[in-house]
């Protein structure tokens, strides 16, 4: 996995090479602005074949120092550059101004808020107000800026580049304070931030680059997320030597009659990601519809919570699913049962088991133990955790605003246990402040997984893995993976019962 550095962590790092002596903040800024052209060309070749026509805004921050440099580079193409200033060039950080005077003995810089409605038309823009700095909403005179900026990128042929992230956003979380930007591409440094993956961020980014900018190493830094970017190491092949029971055996409880197919999927997709066994747990009056339904799954009647606690008897079940299609009369009778046969087992809670304690979230977190894996989607997740819903929705008055991630870290160290907060930016979380970011965006979009029933594979996909030993955190966040994976290998057309078919597929171009 990718680490995704905050703007606290990444100046952490910045200031560390600087104070090692490993670079300079100048040579940084210098990195940093080369970077962004590099990439442009890179991914506009015919702009780099023939002098064209810039416009550079550049904020009061070291953003703008970025921006000035990039000015100063295409204009030694050979293009024709116009550079805007908001804010006072007296007040630039030292490394910022250097570059401000340096760029002046080139061209002249205007002021956006009176004189960019004048700019000519160009071929590409370049986003460096704010960076990953921003603290405060933009508004006023700058939001007019950003409005006019955007009316320029609608226009045929002209592109966006933001540097770091586009202004208007937070690099922490995605989200908007006040007026934003959007751009074509962003040109990122180093690491990409977490918001370019969270809420709005990959909406806005346009294509997402990141470019190293020489620093080695990192200070010890603590809560990094992580981004989900590959299955390197965790483990899904199976040993030639070991049998069925050596991959675990799942057990995935049902609703009633008419309402068995969600479970079913849920179960189809924890036998296809490896378990040894699955079984369907259901009621009487749904054992004839689910019998002719299955084949390599098993079936085994539970009625009731009672029921459930004798199935549980049999200490080869180390994996439950409890909410796909379950019933909320239902989820409250079993699932106090489920959390109650000890931590052996390990505990998936979806769906209707999520939404049968919205009364009372409390009582399923005085339940809950270590080896739970919680699914919410937002719905869920605001009916269990109203109060950090609450403030993760409400309009952030600055910045860092609070996150997803916040969000998904503070429901996790509640309610005890790992939580899967769903979504295209699906966040996963431990109570120990673990947490990684699950991206279907970018490169890796799969908007077919909105589909009915693709959680509940989901949901089985966690179940099996844990079935075959995964910790909770692991199983959440290979499945999240794979999820994704399955999807994209499919493509469109995509309905629930595919994911499970599809993964045969992708373990094999995973070299499984």
């Amino acid at each position: 996995m990718t680490e995704l550095l905050t703007s606290a962590q990444m100046r952490a790092t910045e200031r560390a090479a600087i104070e090692s002596g490993q670079v300079t903040g100048l040579e940084l800024m210098e990195r940093a602005g080369r970077g962004v052209v590099e990439v442009v060309f890179e991914e506009w070749p015919e702009l780099a074949r023939a002098p064209h026509r810039a416009l550079v805004l550049c904020g009061p921050g070291n953003n703008g120092g970025d921006g000035f440099v990039v000015a100063r580079v295409l204009k030694d193409w050979g293009w024709e550059v116009e550079v805007f200033l908001y804010g006072d060039p007296a007040k630039l950080p030292p490394d910022a101004k250097a570059n401000y005077q340096r760029w002046c003995a080139m061209g002249k810089v205007a002021d956006p808020v009176s004189a960019i409605g004048d700019a000519q038309q160009p071929d590409l823009i370049v986003d460096a107000v704010f960076g990953t700095g921003l603290t405060r909403p933009v508004e006023g005179g700058l939001a007019q800026v950003l409005s006019t900026f955007d009316s320029f990128r609608a226009l045929k042929d002209v592109r966006t580049v933001a540097v770091d992230i586009s202004s208007g956003l937070c690099a922490d979380s995605g989200r908007t304070l006040g007026t934003y930007a959007s751009a074509d591409l962003t040109v990122s440094f180093h690491s990409a931030k977490p918001g370019h993956y969270l809420s709005r961020g990959a909406q806005q980014a346009g294509r997402l680059r990141v470019r190293t900018i020489g620093l080695e190493g990192r200070p010890d830094i603590e809560s990094v997320v992580r981004l989900a970017d590959g299955m390197s190491g965790m483990g899904l092949g199976k040993a030639a030597v070991l049998h069925k029971y050596s991959h675990g055996h799942a057990l995935i409880l049902s609703g009633g009659a008419g309402k068995t197919g969600a479970a079913r999927l849920a179960a189809r997709g924890a036998l296809r990601i490896g378990a040894g066994l699955v079984t369907l747990g259901v009621p009487g009056a749904a054992q004839m519809e689910v019998a002719g339904q299955i084949t390599a799954l098993m079936l085994r009647r539970v009625d009731s919570g009672a029921g459930l606690a004798e199935v549980l008897e049999d200490d080869r079940l180390n994996a439950l699913c409890l909410g796909p299609g379950l019933g909320g009369e239902r989820a409250r009778d079993l699932v106090p049962v489920a959390l109650c046969a000890g931590h052996g087992p390990g505990v998936v809670l979806d769906a209707d088991a999520l939404t049968a304690f919205q009364d009372d979230p409390k009582a399923l977190f005085a339940m809950l133990h270590g080896k739970c894996v919680l699914t919410p989607h937002a719905g869920e997740f605001a009916r269990l955790f109203p109060d950090i819903a609450e403030k993760l929705n409400a309009v952030p008055a600055e910045g860092p605003a609070y996150s997803k991630v916040d969000a998904t870290r503070d429901a996790a160290q509640r309610a005890g246990c790992t939580v899967l907060f769903k979504g295209a930016d699906t966040v996963i979380a431990a109570p120990d402040g673990r947490c990684s970011i699950n991206s279907a965006q970018y490169d890796r979009a799969a908007p077919w997984l909105a589909t009915a029933g693709s959680g509940d594979v989901l949901a089985g996909f966690i179940t099996g893995l844990m079935a075959r030993g995964f910790s909770p955190m692991q199983a959440a966040e290979a499945a999240a993976w794979l999820h994704v994976e399955a999807a994209r290998s499919f493509g469109p057309g995509l309905i629930a019962e595919d994911l499970p078919e599809e993964l045969p597929k992708v373990f094999r171009k995973l070299g499984l």
